[in-house]
């Protein structure tokens, strides 16, 4: 009789073959930071290049996130208020560059919709006094909790096709706003536009006296720009001058006069000064330089 088929040959085989399988699998990943490693290594080998590697990880790491960890906070939301005239919102809307503004009633708490800057576009050869009231141009806020899965609201915001959700907390408050494009800068790194790119100018004319100034700009820089004697033993930078000159940090809206130059803040949080509005004087229009 022969052996081939007996019961300790096929206990040999299946056990080769079990043995191929477990071979067939060694070596893949059996969690999230071995298959992180796995995509570094490919990344050494040069089988992917750096920029794959890191938009691979950015998509793990979406994973990992809540709405919570990336969202606008309240205090720095840009909101209509629905009751004044959309004539008197143009300046503002201008002045952020945003695409989409929640417009609110009473307060941040009350959001009445999502203003659409693109909607406004049919309005503009309008007159002021024509322009309809902001309500009629309102779409539906979508309100998300502060704890869903960025990766689930991406695939809303994908499938849905909206772009902006407010976010939430557990008592049903607003806690913030979530766009597609900050989900999508954590997968391939900071999206700049031509804003982005303005923002970064020290200096910037906005009417014929009146100037966009970053608070971050040095004071010998400010100096020369506008002819002007700012002390530089008193700051470092024209911030620093305006924060010294309030004795608190002021919040957007605040206006101060220091050596006859008016300055308003236009961006900041409670921990500094990011933008400033300055109004100068007459006199000093030609020696400020475009």
């Amino acid at each position: 009789m022969s052996d081939d088929n007996s019961p300790s040959n096929q206990g040999s085989s299946s056990k080769t073959w079990l043995g191929a399988i477990a071979q067939m699998f060694q070596g893949e990943p059996q969690s999230k930071k071995e298959l992180v490693e796995v995509i570094e290594d490919a990344q050494h080998r040069e089988l992917i290049d750096s920029d794959t590697q890191k938009m691979i990880k950015g998509v793990l790491g979406v994973s990992e996130l809540k709405v919570r960890d990336i969202m606008i906070p309240r205090s720095q939301m840009i909101t209509l208020d629905v009751e004044k005239p959309l004539a008197d919102l143009l300046p503002l809307m201008v002045e952020a560059s945003h695409s989409r503004f929640p417009v609110i009633s009473e307060d941040k708490d009350h959001i009445e919709g999502i203003l659409l800057a693109k909607d406004l576009l049919p309005l503009i050869l309008k007159d002021h006094d024509e322009l309809p009231p902001l309500t009629d141009h309102l779409r539906p806020a979508i309100v998300v909790p502060e704890s869903k899965r960025l990766d689930t609201l991406l695939d809303e915001f994908r499938q849905k096709r909206y772009h902006m959700a407010i976010v939430v907390d557990e008592y049903g408050g607003v806690s913030g706003l979530v766009t597609i494009e900050d989900i999508l800068e954590i997968i391939v790194g900071e999206i700049e536009d031509e804003h982005d790119e303005e923002e970064i100018e020290d200096i910037k004319q906005l009417a014929k006296h009146v100037y966009l100034v970053q608070a971050l700009t040095p004071l010998d820089e400010f100096n020369e720009y506008f002819g002007v004697e700012f002390n530089t033993d008193e700051a470092d930078t024209i911030g620093g001058i305006v924060l010294h000159a309030f004795g608190h940090m002021p919040g957007k809206g605040e206006t101060i006069d220091v050596n006859g130059i008016q300055f308003k803040i236009a961006n900041s949080d409670n921990r500094r000064i990011g933008q400033l509005q300055i109004t100068v004087p007459k006199k000093l229009e030609v020696e400020a330089t475009s």
